[in-house]
């Protein structure tokens, strides 16, 4: 008998399928060479294709991998667009034009004449050297029945100030919540109000408590202000607290009645209590003031003024 006949045939490894060949198990025998093994096993794929350690190159003139053609930053697309509110301040409304010019100097002259504000970047402009505080007081779920179903939108109340006599309220619906909160601080820097302040008795020191008791009521909820002495702190809830410590207020007792638990009335009334402080005159204000134009009177020729809206400041 042969050698050849004398060895014993082992069962044959199954290769795994692969779209290169058909659809059956190649059958190769152990006692192959390497070589062999190597050239009938790789006799049937194209050249390269069994190189899976990388990405076949690019052709000629094809972009960078990852890139998909567009942009200039190394194959990681286009690049990021500019954020719209980082850009240059171009005013468009009267007052607007006088703040960016420096014409206006402070906000106590636009509340003299209770001047409406329309771009919230008056008040930042006000602000620069310290920025105004900003306190999310809830984000809500709120929905509207239509024929296709439920929308659901949310909604935002942000309360602004600097602690130093300065406080606004603004709240703002939208699809998603980032942009509920970015839309209540425009609209609470755009409602942004002055705080008056007194004493409790002798006046002595820094103004620290409201002047008098005021009230104010936002649907069933009435919160009410009154003076307190130096050194009592704030006797209020979380939400109106909050309120008062943006506002400036050091010492205050309150009262509240309704349904404080809808967050949303609670704050209204509150700032619409704190409002009230610059609503009426005590005696020592009964003093003659002199008479002065308002901005628009006293800056008319400069507004008369061509103004190029597209021009960058």
């Amino acid at each position: 008998m042969s050698d050849a006949a004398r060895i014993r045939p082992c069962p044959p490894p199954l290769l795994p399928p692969s779209p290169f060949f058909p659809a059956r198990s190649m059958m190769i025998p152990l006692e192959l060479p390497s070589e062999t093994l190597k050239t009938t096993y790789l006799s049937g794929w194209p050249q390269g294709i069994y190189n899976m350690s990388g990405a076949p190159a690019p052709a000629s003139g094809a972009p960078a991998r990852g890139s998909f053609g567009r942009g200039r930053g190394r194959g990681r697309g286009a690049p990021r667009k500019a954020n719209p509110e980082e850009a240059a301040w171009v005013p468009v409304t009267k007052l607007g034009r006088l703040v960016h010019d420096g014409k206006i100097t402070s906000l106590d002259q636009i509340f003299l004449f209770s001047l409406p504000i329309k771009e919230y970047q008056i008040v930042d402009a006000f602000f620069k050297a310290s920025p105004l505080k900003d306190e999310v007081m809830k984000i809500m779920p709120v929905q509207k029945q239509t024929r296709a179903g439920q929308r659901t939108r949310f909604k935002a109340f942000v309360v602004v100030g600097d602690s130093k006599g300065h406080v606004g309220l603004g709240w703002k619906c939208a699809k998603e919540v980032a942009t509920a909160i970015r839309g209540a601080m425009i609209s609470a820097k755009l409602a942004i109000s002055p705080v008056r302040m007194g004493y409790w008795g002798t006046k002595l020191g820094a103004p620290h408590t409201v002047p008098a008791k005021v009230s104010s009521k936002a649907g069933s909820v009435m919160c009410r202000l009154i003076p307190a002495p130096r050194g009592a702190g704030l006797v209020a809830a979380g939400t109106s607290k909050k309120v008062l410590q943006l506002a400036g207020i050091e010492d205050c007792y309150t009262c509240s009645t309704g349904k404080t638990r809808t967050l949303g009335n609670f704050v209204k009334a509150t700032f619409g209590a704190i409002q009230k402080t610059y609503s009426f005159l005590t005696p020592d204000l009964w003093v003659d003031q002199p008479l002065i134009k308002a901005p628009n009177q006293q800056f008319s020729d400069y507004l008369a003024q061509k103004h190029n809206k597209d021009k960058k400041y």
